[in-house]
């Protein structure tokens, strides 16, 4: 058997998608799974330096991993009216130039936010210190992502979301792309498709056994939040919506990876289809 590592987040979104293959609902021939959990940034210069198979990464990053990194259609995390918030201590005032700590430099909040605001000086720093940074006065303002942006301290406040610069930049109405996963390119096709396989349906079996999964993940303590918390949280990214692409949301990684290239975050634009592992592979073999 080919033991095969998954890198995902921390985050109880990724942790739902992926235990329905941790507890053996969902498995693959000849292949044993195993996961590691790394904050985003750090799986993201992971992906940057090629670390793992298959690996989960901001969606802004992945132009700069195309060549050796195929996107994957599933187990994919958008904002829909909600996203990360830029938060501040209650009626602070921001100067032009505020003090802001962001979870990295390759995750999309980082490049909508240097776009909003050119001027802000950025640190960068691991997502579960930075609202604690704000309200120590470390910096003035901080983005926070993950479940934090369901349950951070009474003593802050929002400034804006990110979902609204979203929608400035994108100049319409589209789901914001947050994290997806993304598998190499060295990978045999045919292996790459039943892996993309497997994980699709682990997420469409997590989403089928929503309250039996959660509540093993709570038993477990594999999450930081309660179980109210998890129900929302995963309503917000880890939803249908999660299982595979739809147009809507290729539309929106495309405007994304546009507004990048426009702001020159990336060398060249780009269209998210052109990545994707070629699952007609699958049909022609047969044929």
């Amino acid at each position: 058997m080919k033991k095969t590592l998954i890198a995902h987040s921390p985050d109880a979104d990724d942790i739902f998608m992926y235990y329905a293959i941790k507890f053996g609902w969902v498995d693959m021939d000849g292949i044993t799974f195993d996961n590691i959990a790394k904050d985003i940034q750090t799986l993201n210069v992971d992906a940057l330096n090629g670390v793992y198979d298959i690996v989960a990464i901001s969606f802004a990053l992945y132009p700069h991993i195309r060549e050796d990194y195929a996107p994957l259609r599933t187990a994919v995390s958008f904002g829909e009216g909600y996203g990360p918030k830029v938060i501040k201590k209650k009626g602070a005032k921001l100067k032009r130039n505020f003090k802001v700590a962001l979870s990295g430099e390759h995750t999309t909040n980082a490049m909508l936010f240097r776009i909003k605001f050119p001027d802000a000086r950025v640190t960068y720093m691991n997502f579960l210190e930075i609202e604690q940074a704000v309200l120590n006065g470390e910096v003035d303002a901080g983005v926070l992502i993950h479940e934090s942006i369901l349950t951070y301290d009474d003593a802050l406040e929002v400034e804006i979301e990110m979902w609204d610069i979203w929608q400035e930049l994108a100049g319409y109405d589209l789901p914001l792309p947050l994290g997806g996963m993304a598998i190499r390119r060295s990978l045999p096709i045919n292996r790459a498709i039943d892996y993309e396989a497997t994980l699709t349906k682990a997420v469409q079996v997590a989403r089928d056994h929503k309250d039996r999964l959660s509540k093993m993940l709570l038993e477990r303590d594999l999450v930081r939040i309660d179980a109210a918390t998890l129900d929302r949280y995963l309503e917000l990214y880890a939803n249908d919506e999660s299982i595979t692409l739809s147009e809507l949301q290729y539309k929106a990684i495309d405007t994304l990876f546009e507004i990048g290239y426009k702001h020159g975050f990336y060398d060249v634009p780009m269209k998210v289809k052109d990545y994707l592992i070629p699952t007609e592979y699958t049909e022609l073999r047969k044929g």
